[in-house]
């Protein structure tokens, strides 16, 4: 079988959903309860078998290459129909919830918290999304997202507040 027409990792494809999400090698791996190591093997191993490469990586930061962004669209889809399939033969308790989180919000407890909530109920298939609250609020509008945690800067008034934060300014 020719490389073309093997098919792809489904945990390997995850993994750099998620270190696309998290912009995060780190991260990634809390989320799936592995090591830094096994994420950057896995994110090494899908570059190789794709034949270019989807990240950008400095020791500082995580981005998706020009090439990562066209993918990670199929790879969204792929691990959709995925979760679908199974769903579908059998799995009837399996469910998923997509979540935006505002990258105000995201910080360095949010993989724990994840892990806390897909250990409160293990048959929820959660994706996690960061963006800007304003991309976050048109997704969620669209029916893309099942909730969302934004900062609020408009007027709108649905939603639940979890918090405030105080603002000032200093020179």
């Amino acid at each position: 079988m020719t490389d073309a027409l093997k098919p792809l990792d489904i945990d390997t494809v995850q993994a750099f959903v998620l270190v696309a999400d998290f912009a995060s090698f780190t991260r990634a791996a809390e989320a799936l309860d592995t090591s830094q190591a096994a994420i950057s093997l896995k994110l090494k191993r899908l570059e190789e078998r794709l034949g270019y490469r989807l990240l950008e990586r400095t020791p500082r930061h995580v981005r998706l290459s020009s090439r990562g962004e066209q993918f990670i669209v199929a790879a969204r889809a792929l691990l959709n129909a995925h979760e679908r399939a199974l769903a579908d033969m059998g799995n009837p308790l399996l469910r998923r919830l997509v979540i935006g989180i505002s990258d105000h919000v995201a910080g360095p407890d949010l993989p724990t918290w994840l892990s806390r909530l897909a250990a409160y109920d293990p048959l929820v298939i959660l994706e996690v999304r960061i963006a800007s609250s304003r991309d976050l609020v048109a997704a969620f509008d669209r029916n893309e997202l099942d909730a969302v945690i934004v900062r609020n800067e408009g007027d709108r008034q649905d939603g639940e507040v979890l918090a405030v934060e105080r603002f000032g300014w200093f020179a």
